[in-house]
């Protein structure tokens, strides 16, 4: 008589299946729950950021404290509908949604341009910026322009004097720098090894330049045989001094070992 029972293999197979399905369904429960309280605890330190714009400093800088933002004036521009001290724009703009400790940046406005732009050419870049700084004007950038007049002069400025319709509080200036006399000014030393006095003459003529000084072999190891006269022939040059890619100017003196 055969039993009707099932095989004792087939129901430990059955029941061990029955246990790592339930096992998994466990982990995929257990990771859908993780991801979910992971997704409200972003959310949950993400807040919407205000509208700013028309607020004062001090009440824009509450309503973004009471949220947990950082509030910081980026730029500050004149304005002529916006009353001094208010917000005339922000960053990020209204409606975005960023987390808590998040960096505001706003753009304040000076109200309507009062003061009028004082004349500083002519006066020293030092004074000039304290005259500026005394009618609440910055010195926005300063440019400098090699001129026959002293260095340190204002030669220009921008906004020009008295200019009505300025953006910013800021004024650039144009300053006199010292003029480069054709003695300093600068090259790339070319290479000269391997050629000869006279060829190396040519190159080095249209810069106005000229080889200063020569030795031989022999003598550049013993600096006590060194001379200081200029050379003449056909000698060829086996090293120099600048070398080749160095910057020189017409006051330096280009040394060359000659071949015998």
């Amino acid at each position: 008589m055969l039993s009707s029972g099932m095989n004792p293999s087939l129901q430990s197979l059955k029941r061990a299946s029955t246990m790592i399905l339930g096992g998994l369904a466990m982990i995929c429960v257990a990771i859908v729950c993780a991801f979910v309280s992971l997704r409200i605890a972003i959310h949950g330190r993400e807040v919407v950021v205000p509208n700013l714009a028309g607020m004062s400093d001090s009440d824009a800088a509450s309503a973004a404290k009471d949220l947990g933002l950082n509030l910081s004036v980026e730029n500050r521009f004149y304005s002529p509908t916006v009353s001094q001290n208010q917000v005339l724009s922000q960053s990020p703009v209204a409606g975005a949604r960023v987390r808590r400790g998040w960096q505001v940046w706003i753009t304040e406005s000076l109200g309507p341009q009062q003061v009028s732009v004082p004349d500083v050419t002519g006066q020293t870049e030092r004074p000039a910026s304290l005259i500026l700084r005394r009618l609440l004007l910055d010195v926005s950038s300063v440019a400098h322009l090699p001129a026959p007049s002293p260095a340190g002069i204002v030669l220009a400025q921008s906004p020009p004097p008295n200019s009505k319709g300025m953006n910013g509080p800021r004024v650039s200036f144009l300053v006199s720098d010292d003029e480069v006399t054709a003695d300093q000014a600068a090259y790339v030393m070319p290479s000269i090894v391997g050629l000869t006095i006279g060829a190396a003459s040519l190159r080095l003529k249209g810069a106005g330049l000229h080889v200063g000084a020569s030795d031989t072999p022999d003598q550049a190891e013993s600096p006590q045989a060194e001379t200081d006269s200029a050379p003449t022939g056909a000698a060829t040059i086996l090293s120099q001094s600048p070398l080749a890619g160095h910057k020189v100017t017409r006051a330096d003196m280009i040394r060359v070992t000659l071949s015998n």
